[in-house]
């Protein structure tokens, strides 16, 4: 199954040559490549490791020959930090080579659809050039590290500031060595910017030392390019955030490794450890029981100066014992679900020089937070937070949302944080210059967050039609007219303040992290959904379950309204 559906695995050279071939074959006829051009099988899986899918527009119904296919590239945003000058960069891409929007995931990075194959290296070597990234946006390896979305910088709570550090340093504890990257789009050249967020590692800190240091206990593999992943990568892809005790505004159970800060404040506030949960993941497959969501469990606590050895332990130890057989039970999630955390645990001790994972720490309980709206930073200066439906940044008849965020960056050069909940939120403020912004949002249709109902401020989509190759059915565009369809039923059931968390996907692979929510509709069909209950309003470790199948779409609101009457959920 897994040579099916990688079509590289059965190649002859590790990985296709460390990602190069043949991607790095076919990206030389840039010059003669038509409209239509899209790429080989085998250089299209490559392509994932690049930071890229191949897509075409499903809804435009033509033979294979005559499908003209696009590029979506997802940038690497550690911590969820775009400085100005690279919106600005992605704005006039997105104008200039893309469809004029700009998409944020739900894992903090930014999305820029419809690059043709001609424009591919104008644009990634763009972004490399800047100091920005796309390798580990994709591809069977670590993806772009979470941490909360609000830049507190106050001394009073600088536990935000150290998750931020920690973050940009894991971040690059496990990128990627592989030169492909640089040969391909720029031409073996180096990059004419180093990556913004070096700069900002924890004091004493050097991920890429850490990632070379070998205590001889096997995490360290007999690789000349890949130390750490070896010349097969991973399984599948691996999570990770970083977040501090009470904020769970990342999902944190939901990565196969979770990592919470934790401060002295004794000492000034000076992290002394953190503690780990692992064995969370999303994806499934329906009518398959050997599939299915997992919330992770509390692998323990780890003083500061053990953490990068043990987080190179964990992935090590998927690595070397994940399934590789059968891609749909890849993920950790799958080995700590198999062993229990109990034996995980020993499985990590392994790689370890001593066992040195201690027992959980207790914290108080999570609660989630959104950050959206005005908020003091701490340190004398603003974050605002601007609710972005669905995380797509466009100009609309009535909302000039990219308009806007253009105007302000371009105004005030203000670095624009990412959110797990696909919206921006603008840092370092003056409080001078607030009554101009908020005045703009009015100039531009952009609702203060006051005004906006909170199902959909709760809510998220993923992007599933007409672009994504797994959707079944709508999810992002589908989400509004869900949403003003279970307002009006609330209301008209006398429960006008009812407050719930909504996503939706168009198939089961969980991008939304739809099983976490307290109500979720999962692509079942061109027209129905799975319909899922009972998660976490605060997302504490604990997905929710499949109520119902197969429910036609129109059918889906009413019948959650009919639940949440008898106090089901």
């Amino acid at each position: 199954e897994i040579a099916e559906v990688t079509g590289v695995q059965t190649c002859a050279l590790p990985i296709c040559d460390y990602h190069r071939a043949p991607l790095i074959q076919e990206m030389q006829d840039l010059g003669t490549a038509g409209p239509s051009s899209g790429l080989s099988k085998e250089a299209t899986v490559i392509m994932k490791h690049h930071g890229s899918y191949v897509q075409t527009n499903r809804e435009i119904k033509a033979k294979k020959s005559d499908k003209v296919y696009q590029f979506m590239f997802r940038l690497k945003v550690p911590a969820g930090t775009v400085p100005a000058g690279l919106f600005r960069l992605l704005d006039g891409f997105c104008e200039k080579y893309g469809q004029s929007d700009l998409r944020i995931t739900t894992r903090q990075a930014f999305q820029i659809h419809g690059i043709l194959k001609a424009d591919l290296k104008e644009v990634v070597s763009g972004i490399m050039n800047f100091g920005s990234s796309t390798i580990s946006g994709c591809g069977d390896v670590s993806r772009n590290v979470m941490v909360p979305p609000a830049p507190i910088n106050s001394i009073l709570r600088p536990e935000y500031k150290h998750a931020r550090e920690w973050a940009y340093a894991i971040a690059d504890l496990f990128k990627p060595q592989s030169t492909a990257f640089s040969e391909i789009w720029l031409d073996g050249e180096k990059a004419a910017s180093v990556e913004y967020w070096k700069k900002d590692y924890p004091e004493g800190v050097d991920p890429v030392a850490a990632a070379k240091v070998d205590t001889g206990n096997g995490i360290i593999v007999d690789d000349p390019v890949e130390p750490i992943y070896g010349d097969q990568y991973l399984p599948k892809k691996f999570k990770i955030a970083v977040t501090v005790p009470t904020d769970n505004s990342l999902d944190l159970y939901i990565n196969d490794i979770g990592v919470v800060v934790l401060t002295d404040p004794k000492k000034g506030g000076e992290v002394h450890g953190f503690n780990l949960v692992v064995g969370g993941g999303l994806g499934r497959t329906h009518k398959k029981e050997a599939t299915f969501a997992r919330a992770a469990d509390h692998l323990g606590y780890v003083p500061k100066d053990k953490l990068m050895e043990t987080l190179k332990a964990i992935l090590a130890a998927q690595r070397d014992h994940g399934n590789r057989e059968v891609r749909s039970n890849a993920r950790m999630k799958y080995l700590v679900h198999k062993l229990g955390i109990d034996k995980f645990r020993d499985l990590v001790h392994s790689y370890l020089p001593e066992p040195w994972i201690e027992p959980w720490r207790e914290l108080p309980p999570w609660e989630y937070k959104d950050w959206m709206g005005w908020h003091e930073q701490g340190d004398g200066k603003l974050f605002l937070g601007v609710n972005i439906e669905q995380g797509r940044v466009k100009d609309s008849e009535h909302v000039k949302l990219k308009s806007f965020l253009r105007k302000v960056t371009d105004t005030y050069s203000l670095t624009h944080i990412l959110s797990p909940t696909q919206s921006i939120i603008f840092k370092d403020i003056k409080p001078e210059d607030k009554d101009a912004i908020t005045h703009m949002m009015k100039e531009h249709g952009v609702l203060a967050i006051e005004e906006i109902d909170p199902l959909t401020r709760l809510a998220m989509a993923c992007p599933a039609m007409p672009l994504c190759g797994l959707a079944i059915t709508e999810a992002e565009r589908a989400m509004p007219s869900f949403i003003e369809r279970m307002r009006a039923l609330l209301i008209k059931v006398d429960l006008p303040a009812e407050e719930i968390m909504i996503r939706m996907t168009g198939c089961p692979n969980g991008c939304a992290r739809p099983y976490m929510a307290e109500l979720a509709f999962v692509g079942e069909g061109v027209t129905s959904y799975q319909l899922w209950v009972g998660g976490s309003p605060v997302l504490d470790g604990r997905t929710g379950w499949a109520y119902k199948s197969k429910v036609p779409s129109r059918w889906l609101t009413r019948l959650w309204v009919s639940l949440d009457r008898k106090s089901v959920v």
